[in-house]
């Protein structure tokens, strides 16, 4: 699980490929991630890669950017 391959999996369930040219982009300030898209993500992190967040384990603000992202996932995946 690499940097590009989490925003390859970002930028197909946000629809822009803005996530791999902007690290700092608002994803939900901007509408590129919502609640729906939230959870299409959540699921496909369990399907790829295995990692599993319950709803209740949820950060809106640790997913805020595309690197927050990157990096909360990666910190996911080394406590697992």
């Amino acid at each position: 699980m690499t940097t590009d391959s989490l925003l390859d999996l970002l930028a197909d369930i946000a629809g822009t490929n803005e996530v791999r040219k902007n690290a700092q982009l608002a994803l939900y300030d901007t509408q590129v991630l919502d609640s729906m898209r939230t959870v299409d993500l959540i699921l496909a992190l369990d399907e790829r890669y295995g990692i599993n967040i319950s709803p209740a384990e949820f950060d809106r603000e640790a997913w805020a950017t595309p690197e927050k992202f990157v990096a909360d996932v990666q910190s996911r995946k080394s406590a697992a």
